[in-house]
């Protein structure tokens, strides 16, 4: 009996799995994106304030913000400041706030209850972290804010909106993906008795923005953008402001994963070019 040579061995699950990936690409590439056209009038999108726009996902969210001609004000509330951040600043439309105790708002809270959204999108990597600072951090930090914003009063559409994670559950042996379900459940049970609504974003890998990323990311990125695995940060952002945007279509504790997340980033995109269009043609009319 011949067996086969070494060769056709290692190069068979790699030709495998490359078959594999392009079938999932070209599924990915030719499924129906779209999400259902808005019915009713948009919701108000005045003010909004950004929690961790230091970060990869935060300085997405910020670029998303700061482009879209809705959103006349801006609270970043951040430990350190960025270029985007100084951008936002001497645009006048961002008014940053330094803040260290994540466990504390009470001098920034009091201005934040005419906001009509918060994004939050603090977090750290789980990689070298105990539970006890990645629960402090993923779980408290947000409660304790919630918690704070609620009593000092929101406004009656009022929405927080924070990035959770793909693949998660209670069960899970990964204690980041346990910490994760349980920040999402916490959050939303706190606003379950109010007007306010929670929403959780569980993306998957999170491409930076083009100003921040390296090689090795953007390598990253389009390696799994392809088979819907991946989101940029700034997509997220969009997605946000279209689903504050679509109010009452989205309720508290709803979950997006990430195909929602960039079909509604692309319906942003959408409505975007047809505002847009609709000016030009206004201004261009005789």
């Amino acid at each position: 009996m011949k067996l086969p040579r070494p060769r056709t061995i290692l190069l068979t699950p790699v030709i495998l799995l490359t078959v594999a990936y392009v079938a999932l690409a070209i599924r990915v590439a030719t499924h129906d994106n779209s999400v259902a056209a808005m019915v009713t009038a948009p919701a108000n999108l005045k003010m909004v304030a950004i929690f961790g726009a230091s970060g990869t996902a935060g300085d997405g969210i910020l670029e998303a913000a700061m482009a879209n001609p809705e959103i006349s004000k801006i609270h970043v509330i951040t430990r350190r400041s960025t270029a985007r951040i100084d951008a936002g600043i001497a645009s006048g439309k961002v008014l940053m706030t330094a803040h260290r105790d994540y466990l504390d708002y009470s001098d920034i809270v009091e201005q934040l209850a005419e906001v009509d959204a918060v994004f939050w999108a603090i977090g750290i990597s789980s990689i070298g972290a105990d539970e006890e600072t990645y629960r402090r951090i993923h779980i408290d930090f947000p409660q304790q804010f919630l918690k704070e914003w609620i009593n000092v009063g929101t406004k009656p559409s009022a929405s927080f909106h924070f990035i959770s994670s793909s693949d998660i559950s209670a069960d899970s042996t990964a204690m980041w993906a346990r910490v994760k379900i349980e920040a999402e459940n916490t959050l939303s049970d706190l606003a379950k008795d109010n007007s306010l609504r929670v929403i959780a974003y569980r993306p998957d890998y999170i491409g930076p923005t083009d100003e921040e990323a390296h090689i090795g990311q953007a390598l990253v990125y389009w390696f799994f953008a392809p088979v819907g695995a991946a989101v940029k940060a700034e997509q997220i952002g969009q997605a946000m402001i279209e689903v504050v945007i679509r109010g009452d279509q989205f309720a508290n504790g709803d979950k997006l994963s990430n195909q929602l997340i960039l079909r509604y980033s692309n319906a942003y995109e959408d409505r975007n070019e047809v505002r847009s269009a609709n000016i030009a043609g206004t201004v261009n009319a005789p």
